[in-house]
């Protein structure tokens, strides 16, 4: 099985670098993209993972860490890790790799404490070896679950341990595992035995880590390091939108945060809803991924309201008064507008997606609303509604009457965005949690190489 997986993935990367490599030509970003993908770390990275290689400082051992955050959502959750790591190690060279542009950009911007941030290499045989190579790594981890087998297993036969941190399997996930684990349950779970240790977000998630493969000694459960982000700075835009709220007295705000394919249509239902009533509101619509931009702008105009784009607003100038829609074209800016917001939305949970990050309203005292599907954050989900601190709606409909009642009802508002906010606080200490965890691998592997 090991041997046609690892055939797969080198004809899959052989595919796929023509395509990256035209794709990248026609966006104009840089070629070394694809190099990377392919294993070839950037000369400057390769170079300072070397120095940080070099003898003993201080009685401990130097080296680099290599840290995987896939995109956005597991690039913010390692932000206070990654800090937190600097703080505690900072003989290690920390460098951070992820899958995605949007991952990419975002780390630039919110992980400037890194040494070093570049793609991850396709998980063909040849290029983790190349990466490897360069990084020369002490210590990896890899944020949440992305389970690649040729990675684990040319970590492993280099003596590099690998840590999952903030792991979690979703239900759907589990169940697709058990639906092929006649198939692949073997290979698999060889596969999660090459890695050092599970720490998962919540004993569900142990339980199925355990499930597909992992051992209990593998597993231990750390919490969930989102709530340990720090709520972001309002910056430049949103101080801009925030002085024009007042001066235009817009009101009431709506924010529609990682909006999905399919959802578009509901949040502006919910929209139309609430400016029937209320003919100054202002709705910031943000799109989960760069290629909807243009979609959503579009279906929104279409629909008849006045639409302005983020990537082109003049911040020396006013905001349009006609503005109905606001659509959020940037990475990076939409957690800190939550603060502006009198009802949120968080997107990915109308359709079956699984959801995203309901702690980012919360950060601010507002009450995150969502759909049914949250099977990414069943757990989060699940206490946020237990406490009253949170809204489940199925449809566009019902989400414009849950954003009329919030804005009409202060005292409910108020009540439940304390209550978000408090959940939060309460559920902290994660990252303390994992750093000791990585303090003990990385203590184990510096004696055995001073062996």
């Amino acid at each position: 099985m090991y041997f046609l997986y690892r055939m797969l993935t080198a004809l899959s990367a052989a595919a796929l670098a023509p395509y990256y490599a035209l794709r990248t030509w026609r966006r104009g970003e840089p070629v070394g993209s694809v190099q990377e993908r392919l294993g070839r770390v950037p000369p400057a990275i390769a170079a300072r993972a070397n120095q940080a290689a070099g003898p003993l400082i201080g009685g401990l051992a130097g080296g680099a860490v290599w840290i995987h955050a896939v995109s956005v959502g597991e690039v913010l959750a390692a932000a206070a890790l990654v800090e937190g790591m600097k703080r505690r190690f900072p003989h290690h060279a920390i460098f951070v790799s992820t899958t995605t542009e949007t991952g990419r950009k975002l780390a630039g911007e919110r992980l400037g404490c890194a040494d070093g941030i570049f793609y991850f290499p396709w998980d063909s045989v040849g290029g983790v070896r190349r990466a490897l190579g360069s990084i020369r790594p002490v210590l990896a981890i890899v944020m949440e679950t992305e389970i690649w087998p040729n990675f684990l297993r040319e970590a492993r036969r280099s003596g590099i341990p690998v840590i999952f941190a903030n792991a979690r399997i979703s239900e759907r996930s589990f169940a697709r595992f058990k639906r092929w684990k006649f198939l692949a349950g073997e290979f698999f779970a060889r596969a999660m035995r090459d890695a050092e240790l599970f720490l998962a977000q919540t004993p569900e998630d142990a339980a199925r880590l355990v499930g597909m493969g992992a051992s209990e000694e593998q597993v231990t459960v750390t919490g969930n390091l989102k709530y340990d982000v720090a709520t972001p700075a309002v910056g430049e835009f949103g101080s801009w939108l925030a002085g024009q709220i007042r001066a235009q007295e817009r009101w009431p705000v709506l924010v529609a945060g990682s909006v999905l394919d399919m959802e578009e249509e509901s949040v502006l239902a919910a929209y139309d809803a609430v400016q029937r009533k209320f003919r100054r509101t202002l709705l910031v619509l943000a799109p989960r991924k760069p290629d909807r931009f243009d979609e959503a702008a579009e279906i929104a105009s279409a629909g008849g309201w006045n639409v302005v784009r983020r990537s082109r607003v003049n911040l020396s100038a006013a905001l349009d008064e006609n503005t109905d829609v606001l659509v959020l074209d940037s990475i990076g800016e939409l957690a800190a507008l939550y603060s502006l917001a009198d009802a949120a939305f968080v997107g990915g949970s109308l359709v079956p997606a699984g959801g995203h990050n309901i702690l980012e309203p919360a950060w601010f005292r507002k009450p995150p609303v969502f759909g049914p599907s949250m099977e990414n954050f069943r757990a989060m989900a699940a206490q946020f509604l237990a406490a009253r601190a949170a809204v489940e709606v199925s449809s566009g409909q019902q989400l414009g009457k849950v954003w009329l009642q919030l804005i009409e009802d202060k005292a409910l508002s108020e009540r439940m965005g304390n209550a978000a906010c408090e959940l939060c606080e309460r559920n902290r200490g994660a990252t303390e949690r994992v750093l000791e965890a990585i303090a003990g691998v990385l203590s184990a592997g510096a004696e055995r190489r001073s062996e």
